[in-house]
């Protein structure tokens, strides 16, 4: 396929917020290049949730939708692999893939998710997105009332865990070694009934992702049906954090109300930049970011 060398945006990340960006600059008859290699985040979470019109369907059949139905918009082109450099020019930007090649264009849109820190523990990582799940709204429905486990310490577990008491009362709280709970968070966990199990774990026992028991360093196990965690994650690229966009405390790309970043000409959209981590927030932002970008672009002509 022959790419144009240069375009009014490229897209880096063609997930569901950088697909929801190429069809807003679509419409708007904007030269869009979208760069991506085809490694979403949610790759073996078996069913998406709280999506008008899309609930309970298999994450990749959304995308593959997507993506179709941008492709319709001839001045989009999509590039499979992988963006390895980016340089800021006197007029917009370059971008550099990993094969080489070398593109520009006038706006930039990272659209390129975060990597979770998975922990070392054996069988985490089969289960992460299918059963040891990070998002209650997302997930929680098909869980509910079922015996849950919180994978966590100290204030950031006590904050989940009176969340996740709303779907289920049967709930345990893993620290994974000594808590550090205050004598107030202990005593109201408690009070609800939810467990603080301070035991070391050995590994997660589970069937095909769908997690059965926590097995302890002791010997011992707990059987549950579901585990709630919020683990550390890095940005998926550091090429924004290269070309000077800030990051806030917690480690998102920091965007104004426009999915601006700090950087005059480069916008950020989906889990990057926000904490929700689900399709609808991502689309949005998508859409936002792409109308955003032609904006900018059209007070700079006019």
């Amino acid at each position: 396929m022959i790419y144009n060398q240069n375009s009014d945006v490229i897209i880096v990340g063609g997930s569901y917020s950088g697909l929801s960006a190429a069809m807003a600059l679509g419409r708007a008859l904007r030269q869009v290049l979208v760069i991506d290699n085809g490694q979403p985040c949610n790759i073996q979470t078996p069913r998406s949730h709280n999506f008008l019109t899309r609930d309970g369907q298999i994450p990749k059949q959304i995308s593959a939708l997507a993506r179709k139905q941008v492709e319709k918009y001839e001045t989009i082109q999509f590039y499979d692999g992988l963006a390895t450099n980016v340089r800021k020019k006197s007029r917009g930007f370059s971008v550099t893939t990993q094969s080489g090649e070398n593109f520009n264009c006038s706006k930039l849109i990272f659209a390129t998710g975060v990597r979770d820190l998975v922990p070392d523990i054996d069988g985490f990582s089969e289960c992460w997105g299918i059963s040891v799940i990070h998002c209650p709204y997302c997930h929680g429905y098909e869980v509910r009332n079922e015996t849950t486990g919180i994978f966590g310490n100290g204030d950031a577990a006590f904050e989940f865990s009176k969340m996740i008491f709303n779907w289920t009362k049967d709930v345990a709280v893993f620290t994974n070694g000594k808590s550090t709970f205050s004598g107030e968070q202990s005593r109201k966990l408690k009070q609800h009934r939810i467990k603080i199990i301070e035991k070391e774990i050995d590994k997660l026992e589970h069937h095909k992702g769908y997690i059965e028991n926590v097995i302890f360093k002791d010997g011992s196990k707990s059987s549950i049906k579901a585990m709630y965690a919020k683990i550390p994650f890095v940005q998926h690229t550091d090429l924004p954090k290269k070309l000077g966009c800030e990051l806030t405390e917690q480690g998102f790309i920091k965007v104004d109300a426009f999915q601006k970043t700090t950087v005059h000409g480069i916008f950020a959209c989906g889990d990057n930049c926000n904490f929700m981590r689900s399709i609808s927030t991502s689309v949005a932002m998508g859409t936002l970011s792409g109308a955003a970008a032609n904006k900018e672009m059209i007070e700079e002509a006019f």
